[in-house]
């Protein structure tokens, strides 16, 4: 989207609806559970306009609960010998719907549940729900994280760029009062200097403060 998706508020709802841009089934490419198969919801619609967000999401459709669980069902069970156990809700920011009710089926169901959000909005979801959380800049700072969302957070992943403002570092959003893995990734800027440049700056932070190098290692996979 490049930033030019238009910002969305967080919606209420009973959870029997959900704005949905896709559901696919694909390997975990970044975080804790890199390359593992999971099958991926991504949900429409951000509250934020990163410039170097490349998702699309704002093409999405309203599906039903039972209609998501379907898709989720068929593509998990399409390999009958090793189905699929692992679920991830992202989006857009998938906080910013009433999504609950959908962890909770999908726990019921015997699917582990991954959420990826970028930290602004929380709503309470089952304890078994691992939190994938990666802060954004807002016109180049960034906020210490809400109360409720830094106690539920698994892990952090830090985007960094030698040449983006806001993002040449690692800053302190409240990670200092919990221990959770810190993951931290080279912004890709789609030119190839600028690339280098950002995973070299991601090696040095890693190398220099014990954070853990993460690669978006799906692009190299050649998969969604």
């Amino acid at each position: 989207m490049f930033g030019q998706n238009p910002i969305r508020r967080p919606v209420q709802g009973d959870g029997s609806h959900y704005d949905v841009e896709e559901i696919f089934p694909t390997f975990q490419g970044e975080g804790p559970h890199t390359g593992m198969p999971a099958v991926f919801i991504r949900l429409g619609g951000c509250n934020l306009a990163c410039s170097f967000c490349d998702t699309e999401f704002e093409t999405f459709s309203a599906l039903s609960l039972e209609g998501i669980i379907e898709q989720v069902r068929a593509f998990a069970d399409a390999n009958k010998a090793q189905p699929i156990h692992r679920v991830v809700i992202t989006g857009g920011e998938p906080f910013r719907q009433p999504i609950a009710r959908l962890c909770e089926v999908l726990i019921e169901a015997g699917f582990a549940v991954d959420i990826e959000t970028n930290g602004t909005i929380y709503r309470e979801v089952p304890e078994a729900v691992m939190v994938m959380c990666s802060p954004k800049a807002v016109k180049g700072t960034y906020y210490p994280l809400r109360p409720d969302m830094l106690a539920r957070v698994d892990a952090l992943k830090f985007i960094v760029s030698a040449h983006a403002e806001g993002y040449e570092s690692v800053p302190d959003v409240g990670q200092g009062e919990i221990q959770v893995p810190i993951y931290v990734q080279a912004m890709d800027e789609y030119d190839r200097k600028k690339n280098a440049e950002n995973l070299a700056l991601a090696r040095d932070l890693c190398r220099t403060y014990g954070y853990i190098l993460s690669l978006q290692t799906h692009k190299l996979y050649q998969v969604p």
